[in-house]
């Protein structure tokens, strides 16, 4: 008989020691869990760091840019029915950029063209060459990227041996064909003179285009054109600038009217223009001549003495009366003379200064006892002036000065010496430019070349 075998009992002690050891390993588990938990899973609190201060900079000025489509090409006719020439590129109006830091202000012009100083007075004008025209002017030719068109408005371009007001037309024509085919980048500008007074389109050269091309043929138009309105009305004194201590200054600004004066005059207020060419289109030119000058005290006391003398008095008397008749009689045939001409189909007849009595064919019986005398600087004074005004504006800041170029309008028999033209001569090629002479009505249509010239 087989017995069954007895039931072993667990150790008390072992069980304890398993049920302990099994506690400690949960225990130790689930911290280590948790810790594994919290560091990979939930994040950090976020950090900030207080950010560097930034340095507040005052932003440059708004420069503000004016672009303008150009208008479809048109074909360029006669003055009374002019129209706009295309110009394929955008034009983009003059801006002005003032750089603190610098002492020459630039002018940007039509967003491809050089760069010219700020300033009236002359001065340095960088190129890059973008703006550069062909310019040609009754035959007289040259290149520039500023260009300044001068034509004199006075009763001397308009009487009938030059061909009256139509030659002036043709002039005008002339001047403004000439801009419409300037390149967009060429800043121009034009002015009208007489007897030391000027009339400028622009304050300023402005960037040619459609546009204004129409705006300055519309403005030249009534100048010149009516019998009844000669001149250039609101003409006015242009201050002029530089070297103003010096005699020949003083001088003209004096008196800018008339002969060397004139010229001289005109010829500082073009250089003050911060050009790179001037275009002159005049019926008296000599060149560089003396220049009258004001008169010292003592002078004025000589001539006072003389005038005071009865005998000076009594015939400047007589002389008067005897003008103011003649003066009246001299507008009774210049008004049979017009009647004439108006049958004819003609404009009254017009005359380029003058005593009107003697013109009229009347003679005085008293004459006139004596005109103050004048006083002068001579040429050699005026030209060594000049070449101090050049170096100022130009040459100290290293510059170019503007070549200036005369057409001289005359008429068909009118005596031009050959003094004078040496003297015009000497003037031009003083400047780096050229003259030339044309005559007369038919001479001013042939010698026509703008409308020739393309850029």
């Amino acid at each position: 008989m087989i017995s069954k075998p007895k039931k072993r009992k667990m150790n008390p002690m072992l069980l304890n020691v398993l049920l302990i050891s099994g506690g400690v390993h949960a225990v130790a588990l689930f911290i280590l869990g948790s810790i594994t938990v919290y560091k990979y899973i939930v994040p950090s609190e976020a950090q900030f760091e207080e950010p560097p201060v930034v340095e507040q900079v005052e932003p440059p000025k708004e420069v503000k840019v004016e672009i303008r489509p150009q208008a479809a090409p048109q074909q360029q006719q006669s003055m009374q029915n002019l129209r706009m020439k295309q110009v394929g590129n955008i034009t983009v109006a003059n801006v002005d950029v003032d750089l603190p830091s610098m002492e020459q202000s630039f002018t940007v012009s039509s967003g491809l063209g050089g760069f010219g100083g700020g300033a009236l007075l002359g001065g340095t004008r960088g190129s890059i060459g973008i703006g550069m025209s062909d310019i040609s002017v009754f035959g007289l030719k040259s290149k520039a990227e500023r260009v300044l068109f001068a034509i004199d408005a006075s009763r001397t371009m308009l009487t009938d041996k030059k061909g009256g007001l139509h030659s002036y037309r043709v002039i005008k024509e002339e001047i403004t064909t000439m801009v419409s085919n300037l390149s967009t980048g060429t800043l121009f500008n034009v002015v009208f003179y007489n007897d030391g007074r000027l009339l400028f389109f622009k304050p300023r050269p402005v960037p040619a285009g459609d546009q204004v091309t129409q705006e300055l043929i519309n403005w030249v138009a009534p100048i010149n054109s009516d019998i009844n309105k000669l001149g250039a009305p609101g003409a006015r004194k242009i201050k002029i600038e530089a070297l103003s201590e010096e005699p020949v200054h003083i001088a003209m600004n004096r008196y800018q009217h008339g002969g060397g004066n004139e010229t001289a005059y005109l010829t500082q207020v073009f250089l003050e223009q911060s050009i790179d060419a001037v275009f002159v289109i005049a019926p008296r030119h000599s060149g560089f001549q003396r220049i009258a000058r004001p008169y010292t005290q003592k002078e004025n006391e000589a001539w006072k003495k003389r005038t005071s003398d009865p005998r000076y008095q009594e015939q400047l008397k007589e002389h008067n009366k005897e003008r103011a008749e003649l003066v009246k009689k001299a507008r009774e045939i210049k008004a049979k003379r017009d009647a004439e001409r108006k049958k004819r189909g003609l404009p009254p007849q017009i005359f380029d200064g003058g005593d009107f009595v003697r013109r009229m064919g009347l003679s005085y019986k008293t004459n006139h006892p004596g005109h103050k005398p004048t006083y002068h600087i001579e040429e050699r004074d005026v030209v060594r002036y000049f070449k101090d005004l050049t170096k100022v504006l130009y040459k100290d800041k290293n510059g170019t000065p503007p070549s200036i170029n005369v057409v001289l309008f005359l008429a068909g028999d009118e005596k031009f010496s050959e003094s004078n033209e040496d003297r015009l001569k000497d003037y031009t090629r003083f400047f780096g430019g050229k003259f030339r002479i044309i005559r007369g009505l038919d001479g001013i249509k042939a010698a026509s070349s703008s409308k020739d010239t393309k850029n």
